[in-house]
Parts: C-alpha cells; structure tokens; sequence
C-alpha cells in the first residue's frame, strides 16, 4: 500500500509495512531483498510519518545496506598461511574457553574485498587447527562486511545497538553454539500500606489500556540489573514512591511472549517507605493506593491470572504469614562479583 508525503518539496512515495506495538511504536520486519537505496528512501519517509503520528519506533531483525569505502588499514593483528604455494593473510582470532573456537572482533574499517580474502584463508587455518565456532563481532560502522561473511556461511547469532554478532559452525557435526537470550526478564510490584491498600496504576499503553484497568507497576529489567533493584526503580519511576524489597512471592514462565523469546515474570512484595503519588506523565495516566477488595472487584480480575493472583498473594501475606523468597548476597569460589541466592529466609532462620 502506498502513501505520499512531502519532505522540503521533494515528494517520497511508499512507507515501509509495519504494524503497531503494544507501546505507542510500530514493528518492521523485513523479508524480502530489496535495493540498498530504495530502503534508504522508504525509511527516511517512514521515519517522518510514524514521527507526525508521534510513533515510537523498533526494528525487529538486522537490515543490511551496501556501503562502499576506500580502502584502509586494518586494525587486526595479521598472520600469513600459505595454501597450494600461495600466501594468505589471516584474520587473527582470540581463542574461546568453553567451545575449541575463536572470537574476531573487528574494529577498524577494512577494504570488502581485501576482508573477503583474510576471512576464507581464516577459515581454512581455522579448520586445520580443529577449531568448531567462529565468531565475528562487526561494529555498526562495518555493516558493509556482513554481506560477505553471510555468503561464506555465517549466520546471526545476536546484536545489540552498536554492533552485530555473526557465527559459523566448521565441523560437519551437530551444531553446540549456545543460543543468545532465551528469555526477558519482567517484575511486577506489589506494594501494600498499613491500610490494606495496594498501590497500583494505569498504563498509557498496552492491552489494558483502553478498559481503563487499575494493575500493579510492571517493567522489564535493565540488563545487568538485579530483580530487587528493578522492582524499586519501577515502582519509583511510575509512582514516585519510594520502597525497600523485601521478597519475590511467586514468579510465571511463558514461551514465545516476545518475539518468539520466552519471559520470565516475577511477582515481588515491597514496603513503602513514602506514601505521597506522583504518577509518570510518559508511560501512566494516574497511580493511587487502593484497597484490595476494590482492585479485586474489578471485572477483570476474574478473567486474568495476574490480577486474580496479585489479590490472593496480597491476602496471603497480610492474613496467612506467606513467606516468599529474599535475596541473600553470596559470591563465588571462582571470582568476588556479588551475586543473589532467592530463598525463605524465614524458615532457614536467616
């Protein structure tokens, strides 16, 4: 389907496809080949129309254009092998612990052609030496390079925002390179005052947005960061309150939630240590306290295992003494990074 829209007089013509997300953006995935400078117009009138409709915008999927450079140094150490009398230079890798394999982490820019040449004499030592899984850690700035790696048999593996990680299995056995996030990490909060009141808010966006549902504060944890330390920047982000965790009551796994990756969601009990709510303009309409009945009434609670939950574990720990899980600080024998063991503190008498 096609749309025009004018950018400083100069008309542009057909959008990229896309659908909206559950957060106010919209989701592109791409399939289809398409021309490297055709891309480079639909997205730039793309991005202008989903800005007009005040999008937020996410991109599910690696897109690779061709980017032609003049040929540079090589910021690489550099090897030669030799093959049917011919001397090669090669790609120079650092060595992995876990899988007899190899890591290359690319830098600075380098001649295609030139990288092409290292790259299959690479994989020619690499084999003789029994090496398994290689991989090439391309930095934005060398998307030019996948092209050529894709077409010598690597594949994705992962990619973060500014660079992309590409795998290849030499051996003619089954494949052991370990998947890359299997899972997102998510918390609900549930904080409760001295008056049986639980502090909840309502989302902008999202499935529960247009029934105008009262629901615990939700996020997904930041990477590296802990589930206690999460729950509270949350809680505090969306509501202003600021809390001291004090356990996880009960966590759900569910696959193919996100992207066909699997989620992991846990429940987890706060204390209030300020009572005053200031809801987040960006993401929240209002945050109040209410009380259990009245969030337990809501029509809602009868259809959806959260909000059904939510309610019996708030009752559990006010009425039953529920003990739920507590983080305890421990390290390990290998290094001194600080880590966090989940148990009943409670019955351990901890």
């Amino acid at each position: 389907m096609e749309q025009t829209i004018v950018e400083n007089g100069v008309t542009e013509t057909q959008l990229l496809p896309a659908r909206d997300d559950a957060y106010g953006g919209v989701v592109v995935e791409m399939e289809k080949p398409m021309d490297p400078n055709f891309f480079h117009k639909m997205l730039k009138a793309s991005l202008l129309q989903w800005k007009l409709q005040g999008k937020k915008v996410d991109f599910d999927g690696i897109i690779v254009c061709g980017v032609s450079i003049s040929q540079l140094s090589c910021g690489l150490m550099e090897q030669t092998i030799v093959e049917n009398g011919v001397t090669e230079t090669q790609l120079q890798g650092r060595a992995l612990l876990r899988i007899p394999g190899v890591v290359v982490e690319m830098e600075k820019p380098m001649d295609p052609n030139f990288f092409h040449k290292m790259l299959k004499a690479s994989l020619l030592r690499w084999k003789l030496q029994g090496k398994k899984g290689v991989w090439i850690k391309l930095p934005i700035q060398l998307a030019n390079l996948v092209e050529i790696a894709v077409k010598e048999g690597f594949w994705y593996h992962h990619a973060e925002p500014h660079y992309l990680m590409l795998v290849y299995w030499i051996p003619e056995t089954i494949n052991t390179i370990p998947a890359h996030a299997t899972h997102r990490v998510r918390i609900g909060a549930i904080v409760l005052n001295d008056k049986r009141e639980l502090l909840v808010v309502r989302e902008k966006y999202g499935r529960f947005r247009e029934r105008g549902i009262w629901k615990i504060p939700t996020g997904i944890l930041d990477q590296g960061e802990d589930i206690s330390v999460g729950a509270k920047r949350e809680v505090q982000e969306e509501t202003g309150i600021d809390t001291e965790f004090t356990d996880v009551l009960a966590f759900r796994q569910m696959h193919k939630y996100f992207f066909e990756k699997s989620d992991l969601f846990f429940l987890c009990m706060l204390r209030p240590l300020t009572f005053d709510v200031k809801n987040q303009d960006s993401e929240i309409t209002g945050a109040q306290w209410m009380p259990i009945e009245e969030y337990a009434a809501q029509p809602l609670a009868h259809e959806d295992w959260m909000f059904k939950d939510v309610s019996d574990l708030c009752l559990a720990k006010l009425d039953k003494n529920y003990n739920g899980l507590s983080p305890l600080p421990i390290t390990s024998f290998f290094n001194d990074l600080v880590s966090y063991l989940y148990v009943n503190k409670h019955d351990l008498n901890l």
